[in-house]
């Protein structure tokens, strides 16, 4: 056996044994997000059950749940989540295509970053919530107004990310790349972007919770008739709480599965692609 056959063999092993420690821990978080979220609807049964609350105030899980899937059912509850679905992923590829770039270059050009610093940390703790009455003067009632306010919610957490990241990548590889003949483009899709990938999705995963935080509040007030926040908003009006609490349901489940299967995918290929102790390093 030559030694090249050795060293591919000790490599697929490893990759072997990466892969199912990582389907290992999948598994764990699985089964913990599951004990956590049992837990949380016994206590929230606990305390529906006790009296202290009306039932029309807090209703039981069995009348949530009827309610859910009569709403999807009948394919109401689908429609305002494939509304609110368009808005978060509209503003959120905006927020990635402006926000992401932008970190870079902030990052990468001092002239850049003595721009949009300041202006980052002076709009990025203004509540997007607080721009709404602001955006309906300007753009009106509806779709734009919705995208727009979560463009400028998700588009912060993306830059500053991707920044710090950008920034973060030990000059010890940039010098050592350098030596060996690397090339800027080379130094920039094979150090740079592998060095930031941790902090850049982690910009991802906060963009897209801003994301989601600024449709439900926008739509409570600049939709139309359509949206899971205006769902909300529109069964508070009439009492209409197992509604309301359906329709936070189904917010948190198509969070729980942007979180596990697109952002732990995204995670999962970049450790593959570029290895364990780099992304842990960045």
């Amino acid at each position: 056996m030559t030694e090249a056959t050795v060293n591919s063999a000790a490599k697929n092993t490893a990759k072997s044994s990466a892969s199912m420690s990582q389907q290992s821990k999948s598994r764990r978080s699985l089964l913990r997000a599951a004990i956590v979220l049992i837990i949380a609807a016994g206590c929230y049964e606990a305390a529906a059950r006790s009296g202290y609350f009306a039932p029309a105030l807090m209703p039981k899980l069995a009348v949530i749940v009827q309610t859910l899937f009569a709403m999807l059912a009948d394919g109401s509850m689908i429609e305002h989540a494939a509304f609110t679905l368009y808005r978060v992923m509209f503003g959120f590829m905006l927020a990635v295509v402006v926000g992401l770039p932008l970190g870079i270059l902030m990052a990468r050009f001092r002239a850049v970053e003595g721009f949009f610093l300041p202006l980052v940390s002076a709009l990025m703790p203004i509540p997007s919530f607080a721009l709404v009455p602001l955006f309906m003067l300007w753009f009106g009632i509806g779709n734009t107004t919705t995208v727009l306010i979560v463009f400028y919610a998700a588009t912060f957490p993306m830059m500053f990310n991707t920044w710090s990241g950008v920034r973060s990548v030990n000059p010890l590889w940039l010098r050592a790349a350098g030596a060996m003949g690397a090339d800027e483009n080379s130094l920039f899709w094979k150090v740079i972007i592998p060095g930031a990938s941790p902090f850049i999705i982690t910009g991802l995963r906060q963009a897209f919770l801003r994301a989601w935080i600024a449709v439900v509040g926008a739509e409570m007030i600049a939709a139309s008739d359509w949206g899971l926040g205006w769902v909300i908003f529109d069964a508070k009006e009439f009492l209409n709480t197992d509604v309301m609490l359906a329709a936070l349901v189904m917010i948190g489940g198509i969070g729980f599965v942007f979180e596990k299967l697109v952002f732990g995918s995204l995670e999962k290929a970049t450790v593959q692609r570029w290895g364990m102790s780099r992304v842990a390093k960045g």
